[in-house]
């Protein structure tokens, strides 16, 4: 399947920024599973953009500019041809060990409900596999998702207590649970094409992926209750959505930001899916 991405990032500020700096994880590498065929970040204002890569071998993006600046925005569009491999992640970077995923962070850590719901939930499978199969199904099924554009920030441990939250904190229940249950897991950003499949087809999307010794890593969408396929595009994973965010930066001056996000990921059918 071809996907072709658009995603504009906007901003306006009622003071005028004085400088601004901002790191993008906005640009997905080829693997097994899909192929950038072509990628773009263009922002709309003069400034400095060095390419690199974090810690997790994600690409990275360095904009910075000098104001008075009183709007920005990064246009990114892309075309990304993928292949369903029924959320096996395979050929791609790796310089982390799976180990590094043990661990929790603030946003997973956990607590007695949440420990408790994973073992129950995968108390009668046989094969770590089976029990994050049987994870994923358990929380599509517990927890509500929510559209991407609503505002997060909270753990696991609270995501999972309101039983709701939008794709981000769904995965980091999921990775929470994981994570107690031996198994190595890790957040991934990216996107999603509108599918009949999926009901939770944003655009911008979220997901995790766990490491398991006979296959690898895996992809496991809980917002729609299934594998990764091939209307999903991987962009930047980390230990949880600090290491994966899209857009983080800092800037001074520019009080009175107006943020607007607008992604569309259309397949080669037309259909599309906006946020």
């Amino acid at each position: 399947m071809r996907i072709r991405i658009s995603h504009s990032i906007s901003y306006a500020y009622a003071e005028p920024a004085r400088q601004i700096t901002q790191i993008l994880r906005l640009t997905p590498r080829d693997h097994d599973g899909q192929h950038v065929m072509s990628w773009r970040i263009e922002p709309t204002i003069d400034g400095r953009i060095r390419a690199g890569q974090d810690p997790f071998g994600n690409l990275t993006h360095t904009f910075s500019a000098d104001g008075p600046i009183s709007s920005l925005a990064i246009q990114v569009s892309g075309l990304i041809e993928t292949t369903d491999l029924a959320g096996i992640v395979r050929g791609g970077l790796e310089r982390v060990p799976p180990e590094v995923f043990h661990r929790d962070t603030l946003l997973t850590t956990p607590d007695e409900a949440l420990l408790g719901f994973a073992e129950e939930a995968t108390g009668s499978s046989d094969s770590d596999l089976s029990r994050m199969h049987a994870l994923m199904d358990a929380l599509h099924a517990e927890m509500t998702c929510h559209p991407t554009g609503k505002r997060s920030g909270v753990g696991a441990a609270a995501a999972f207590v309101a039983r709701e939250g939008i794709a981000q904190d769904v995965a980091h229940v999921f990775i929470t649970c994981a994570r107690h249950l031996g198994v190595p897991a890790r957040y991934v950003s990216g996107y999603v094409a509108q599918s009949d499949a999926l009901p939770h087809a944003s655009g911008a999307h979220a997901w995790a992926e766990a490491y398991l010794a006979d296959y690898g890593w895996i992809g496991f969408d809980c917002a729609n209750g299934l594998c990764p396929i091939d209307t999903h595009i991987r962009v930047a994973a980390g230990l949880d959505y600090a290491d994966a965010a899209p857009v983080r930066g800092a800037r001074k001056g520019g009080d009175g930001e107006n943020l607007a996000v607008l992604v569309s990921a259309r397949q080669a059918d037309g259909r599309t899916a906006n946020q």
